[in-house]
């Protein structure tokens, strides 16, 4: 479900016609025998007064007649989705008409209509268009955009549709940089989105809303947020790239948290370190709902990930790598396969010689240790293709063109040869692989 930017209604008719439009329809779900009555006080109100002033010039007036109509919505209507959809659009075209954006009366009645709509039994995708058409046509930068779409996220949520709304990231940065709203306002908004996304199942979606969440909090107020975050990360299957985390300023100032030491292990160690921390904190594991077999699953992959960047360009013997794992060799290329499908390594298996050649592969952090190896392979590199250039340079010299005969010419040409000549393939020449 799409939204926008502020949209215009055209609506047919003078403001009394489109007043008892409305009003006509509020009396819908009324005895026939009772309309007439509902409906007087209303064209009472918009009748003009001889030497009034017409209702056309007089905006506080319609602003208190269309308050009046306003009270009297309590519910969607007796009506058709189409019908009900176009007695809200010309409601909404009125009311941001006539009320200014910034109001405290505004903020009240939208928050009225809000309850009312959300409330409202059955019509559930009148209400996604209802909700959306409001949000479109309130201006951009309007804080009252915020209300609205907290009502969109809350309705598609309580109804396991949140899929339909079809919200993205990019989306949500570029409104919490539009609103004028205030941090808090911003940061509730978040939460509510990692709150629908880990209902929804989508555990994903949701920690990339919880870090947005935890960046969007003050430092002092934050380890709370930051914990859960890094715990929302152990939790993640496919999740990896933990020195994300450590580039968040909450994190780091939850440095004496026992998941922060946790958090120290998937960056830099291996499996034993994580074995000793397992078993010192084993009521931290129930805590978080951590899974132990999963969290040994990443280390190991990790791991050998890490391995495999140290050794990119070169063969890793199957030994070398069951070392490093603490399991059998012949456990080891289903967990080689493991890692590639993480997309942390790419390689070439050698059933043959038991070795992995590494082509590829992902760093757990790029500190000064990582910037160090990487200078050696584009050193290595750039020997590499000196010699490269050396070859051909050397194999142009050897077949500088000589003076041929002509009748030597004519002589291979009539005896259907060629004379061989050209540039030599150059030897291998030293190769690197810049991960």
């Amino acid at each position: 479900m799409a939204v926008t930017d502020s949209i215009s209604i055209f609506a047919e008719g003078t403001y009394e016609e489109q007043i008892l439009e409305l009003v006509n329809y509020l009396a819908r779900a009324l005895p026939e025998d009772g309309k007439a009555a509902y409906v007087q006080p209303f064209q009472d109100s918009l009748t003009i007064p001889e030497g009034g002033k017409p209702v056309e010039e007089d905006e506080e007036k319609r602003r208190q007649v269309l308050g009046s109509v306003l009270d009297e919505v309590k519910g969607l209507g007796d009506a058709s989705e189409k019908e009900i959809e176009g007695f809200f659009n010309l409601l909404f075209s009125h009311f941001l008409t006539l009320y200014p954006i910034d109001a405290p009366e505004t903020r009240s009645y939208l928050d009225k209509l809000l309850t009312t709509i959300s409330s409202a039994p059955d019509h559930t995708p009148t209400k996604y268009r209802i909700l959306s058409n409001l949000f479109n046509a309130i201006p951009r930068q309007s804080a009252l955009r915020l209300p609205v779409y907290k009502t969109l996220l809350e309705l598609a949520s309580a109804n396991d549709e949140l899929d339909i709304l079809g919200l993205s990231r990019s989306e949500v940065e570029k409104w919490l940089s539009d609103w004028e709203v205030s941090s808090e306002e911003k940061s509730e908004f978040l939460k509510l989105l990692v709150d629908v996304n880990r209902q929804a199942g989508q555990l994903h979606t949701s920690f990339q809303f919880q870090l947005a969440y935890v960046r969007s909090l003050p430092v002092s107020s934050a380890q709370s947020a930051a914990i859960d975050a890094i715990a929302a990360a152990f939790r993640l299957p496919s999740f990896f790239d933990f020195d994300s985390l450590f580039r968040l300023d909450a994190v780091v100032a939850a440095k004496d948290h026992e998941l922060f030491a946790l958090l120290k292990i998937f960056l830099n160690d291996g499996l034993e370190q994580y074995k000793a921390w397992a078993t010192s904190h084993s009521e931290a594991l129930s805590k978080y709902e951590l899974d132990n077999s999963q969290l040994e699953r990443k280390i190991r992959l990790l791991t050998l990930a890490t391995l495999a960047f140290q050794n990119i360009g070169r063969d890793v013997p199957y030994s070398v790598l069951a070392a490093a794992l603490q399991i059998e060799p012949t456990q080891v290329e289903s967990w080689i396969i493991d890692v590639i499908r993480a997309g942390l390594l790419s390689g070439k298996l050698s059933q043959t010689a038991q070795t992995l050649h590494v082509t590829r592969a992902t760093a757990r952090a790029f500190e000064r240790e990582q910037w160090v190896l990487l200078e050696k392979r584009l050193q290595a590199w750039k020997v590499g293709l000196a010699g490269v250039l050396e070859i051909v340079s050397a194999s142009r010299k050897k077949v500088t063109p000589a003076p041929v005969a002509a009748t030597a010419v004519a002589d291979s040409a009539a005896s259907g040869t060629a004379a061989t000549g050209g540039v030599e393939a150059p030897v291998a020449a030293t190769q690197a692989v810049v991960a």
